[in-house]
Parts: C-alpha cells; structure tokens; sequence
C-alpha cells in the first residue's frame, strides 16, 4: 500500500495495475454498471476495448484515472479520476465508478468523491471541477449536489435508455465553493 496516491479511513487511490484490470473487466461487461457509468450506450465490451480506453488514460496528458482500493483487503473496488483536464484553464471534467457490487449503497462513491475532490482542488489546483450524470442516476445527484456540486445545466433527451429518452445534467463546483464548504 506505499503506492497510494491519497487515502481516506477505508480507501486509497493508486495508479491501474494489471492485475487490478482482471477485476475491472467484468465490470465493463455489466450493463448495469454501464447504465449509470457513462452516457454512451450500455454495451458490454470486450477485454481489448477496456485495455485500448485505460490505455488511452494512461497516455493522454488530459486524464487522470485511478484505481479506488479498500485499504482492509487492499483489493480495487472502483474507479475515479479526471477527463478532459484542460492545464492552463485549471478545469476538468470527474468521474466515479464503484464496480463492486456488493459495495454500493454503502457510502464508498462519497468517500471517493471526497478523496477525488481533495486531490483535484489542493494537489492538481484546479479552478473548477465539472461532471455529467445521467437524470435517473437520482443517488449520484444527490451525494454530488450534498458534496456542494450546482447544477448548470441540461442536455435535454440526450441519452437512450430502454426505448426511452433522458437529460444528461452538468454539474459544477469551483475551487473557493469548495473550499467555504470545508473549512
């Protein structure tokens, strides 16, 4: 555990290792996890399409990504990090993905975002700190909007679900909105 990047009571953030994608690749084959991780179509993908994306991560000067660990098994429970980061604007676009099923519901997306929160305004000195999330995903809004994120915005029908159409919200949060929070 001397790899981690930053740490809370139950987590760490380290850098993806190849063994923590044999883990991930079930997850990336769940549609449901799919459904609320990201607005593309909740397609199963197949073990070269998830090793190309993290690689592209892993290259990619405007991300960011980590592997969420519980520090009691030192085992990768999900994924979080930064897209889209834009350096000299100081802004950037966050994800979270707890693909441990058994985990969900039970506070590890929060601790997360803290964690990721912590790492991108006083590591990383982002200004702004921006994400999009899925009008269904209604537990997300929530511990995003509770952790201080507004929202800015509407894509109105952007996504596809199951025959049916639904907004995918932007959310903001700036560094000294943040920062007031938290002190």
């Amino acid at each position: 555990m001397n790899n981690y990047i930053i740490n809370s009571e139950r987590l760490y953030f380290s850098k993806i290792k190849n063994e923590d994608m044999e883990q991930m690749y079930p997850w990336f084959r769940d549609s449901e996890f799919l459904k609320f991780y990201d607005y593309l179509p909740p397609v199963p993908q197949s073990k070269e399409e998830v090793d190309k994306a993290f690689n592209y991560y892993e290259t990619n000067e405007g991300s960011d990504v980590f592997a969420v660990k519980s520090i009691s098994d030192d085992k990768i429970i999900g994924i979080a990090g930064f897209d889209d980061i834009i350096k000299d604007n100081k802004v950037a676009t966050m994800f979270i993905g707890i693909g441990d099923k058994s985990l969900r519901g039970k506070g590890y997306g929060k601790e997360a975002l803290d964690l990721l929160l912590e790492y991108g305004f006083k590591v990383l000195n982002f200004h702004r700190i921006q994400l999009n999330v899925l009008q269904f995903n209604h537990t997300a809004i929530s511990m995003y909007e509770k952790a201080g994120f507004i929202k800015e915005g509407t894509f109105r029908e952007f996504v596809l679900r199951d025959g049916e159409r639904f907004d995918l919200y932007l959310y903001g949060l700036l560094k000294h909105e943040w920062e007031s929070k938290n002190n």
